[in-house]
């Protein structure tokens, strides 16, 4: 399938490059509007080195504060894009130059995820102001905004991640009521079907260890799979804050055990 776009119309305001783009599949028209921060690292990357696409809540009290946050030099934090509660989506860097979102970061054998990622930003005062739903503008034009993304650097669904995925000791979003279903539906990211893991007994196998080697095997890391650590609750719960979000207790279940296990065997 090709995924479609127009660039319809662009106008400069003040010091903002607006542009309007149509896709296929939009509810709403996506608008972009260009804010620039001066948060970034010097050297351009090749665009062959763009392998993830990691997604963000802001987790401040408003757009304003987050817009200023990311565009303020003492702060080193930036990302690609910002889509706000209605939806506008600004462009804050181009995606040649590496963002400044993922911080201390691993997933598989990636170290600092900066430089092989676009990092996107959506506006929610999340978990320390108020966790609020995502709304239906915010989620539409982040799903076509990915697609023209993946379309753009090849991006795998396997590598459309989480803050909380490569980071689990210290960060928590975009939390649990991010709608990874729905985008795994849209192809943004993939999902689990435990349906086909009813029958299988693991009521003799050590919880712990077969999960975390279920988590290692997926791409999670900051944890021993052999013992027990300080750090298991923390990975444990960003693993349900992706795929099992009714319940993030950090707790190793049959049902976060037969998940894992349908997703580092699918």
């Amino acid at each position: 399938m090709v995924y479609i776009y127009k660039l319809f119309y662009f106008s400069i305001l003040k010091d903002h490059i607006i542009y309007y783009f149509y896709d296929i599949w939009a509810k709403y028209p996506m608008k972009i509007t260009s804010i620039k921060s001066p948060n970034h690292s010097i050297k351009e990357r090749n665009k062959k080195r763009i392998k993830f696409i990691v997604l963000h809540y802001t987790g401040m009290q408003s757009e304003r504060v987050a817009i200023e946050r990311l565009t303020n030099k003492k702060s080193q934090v930036s990302s690609h894009y910002l889509i706000n509660r209605e939806g506008k989506v600004t462009k804050m860097l181009d995606e040649k130059k590496i963002a400044w979102h993922a911080g201390r970061s691993k997933w598989k054998n990636f170290i600092n995820l900066n430089n092989q990622s676009i990092g996107i930003e959506v506006v929610n005062k999340g978990h320390q102001f108020g966790y609020e739903n995502f709304s239906k503008k915010q989620i539409s034009n982040l799903v076509s905004l990915c697609k023209i993304l993946i379309k753009k650097y090849k991006i795998k669904k396997i590598n459309i991640l989480g803050h909380s995925d490569i980071a689990p000791l210290r960060k928590t979003d975009p939390g649990e009521k991010f709608p990874w279903e729905y985008l795994a539906k849209k192809k943004i990211g993939y999902w689990h079907n435990i349906s086909k893991l009813k029958n299988y007994n693991f009521n003799k196998i050590n919880f712990r260890r077969l999960f975390f080697m279920n988590l290692h095997k997926i791409g999670y890391r900051y944890f021993i799979i052999k013992k027990a650590s300080k750090n298991d609750l923390k990975v444990a719960k960003a693993f349900q804050r992706r795929f099992r979000q009714s319940k993030v207790n950090g707790l190793i279940d049959q049902e976060c055990l037969q998940i894992s296990h349908y997703l580092a065997n699918s």
